[in-house]
């Protein structure tokens, strides 16, 4: 009986130690999982998070693009002064030739969106620079219609501009005015004249886009952009970021001289 009772008490002292150690194998696996399920949800708060954040951000830029608040020019520690610009592109001219509107003019028009989800294009903005770079006409222009999409990040037209602009009437009858028996130069320039509602002689035309050796160099004898033939020209980047109406205008003339022999040439033939 005695070694019986011994027996009796070994295996019940056995099976509270097991127990103790499975428990004591628990609260260790539990103290060891808990702080690492603890740190997954914080994770994936945290991503959650982000994810709401992106998505706010995403909406308020759509909204602000909408609204012209968007893009604005980046601060550099050099700001050139036009008089700098011009002269570093055209070189130094006379202030008679400079002030002078002359015989050739380049125009570049900017654009915002109109009607549903901004997709249909109202003018905005209208540049005219000389022969030399020197701006001639330079107006913001109240759109006929309510803008849906100020496209600032591409056009640089904000609502704030449009507290001076002019109407279109007005800009119309200022630019055909300067038009008047000059030659104009531009890009694809046929858009920016429908835009404005006027014409002009093909005769008195010279459209960079049009050019056949520089579509044969550089688009193979598609349309090329002019970016690229700014690139490909004049060894010089531009529309990065808000596009100005006066540096596409700039760009455009000087492209049109860096070839104007050929494009006198070829327009000769053409129109003899």
């Amino acid at each position: 009986m005695v070694l019986s009772s011994n027996w009796l008490k070994l295996q019940v002292s056995e099976e509270l130690s097991s127990k103790d150690e499975h428990k004591s194998r628990n609260l260790k696996k539990n103290e060891v999982t808990k702080p690492i399920r603890k740190e997954v949800k914080q994770r994936q708060s945290r991503i959650m998070s982000m994810v709401y954040s992106m998505s706010r951000e995403i909406e308020k830029s759509e909204r602000d693009k909408r609204e012209g608040k968007e893009f604005k020019f980046k601060e550099t520690s050099v700001v050139k002064s036009d008089a700098q610009e011009i002269e570093e592109l055209f070189g130094k001219v006379s202030f008679e030739k400079a002030s002078a509107i002359g015989k050739y003019l380049a125009m570049d028009c900017e654009f915002v969106g109109v009607g549903p989800e901004g997709k249909e294009s109202a003018l905005a903005r209208v540049s005219l620079v000389n022969y030399y770079g020197h701006v001639i006409l330079d107006e913001f222009v109240k759109p006929r219609e309510k803008v849906t999409d100020w496209r600032t990040w591409v056009s640089g037209v904000k609502p704030e501009h449009m507290k001076d602009a002019l109407t279109f009437r007005e800009v119309q009858k200022k630019v055909a005015s300067l038009l008047e028996n000059r030659i104009l130069v531009g890009h694809s320039i046929k858009h920016d004249l429908e835009a404005l509602l006027i014409s002009h002689p093909k005769s008195s035309i010279r459209d960079t886009s049009r050019h056949l050796p520089f579509r044969q160099a550089y688009a193979k004898g598609k349309t090329p952009s002019l970016k690229k033939l700014a690139k490909e020209i004049l060894k010089r980047d531009i529309q990065v970021g808000e596009h100005s109406p006066i540096e596409d205008a700039r760009i455009t003339m000087l492209v049109y001289r860096s070839d104007r022999k050929e494009f006198e040439r070829l327009h000769r033939a053409r129109y003899k």
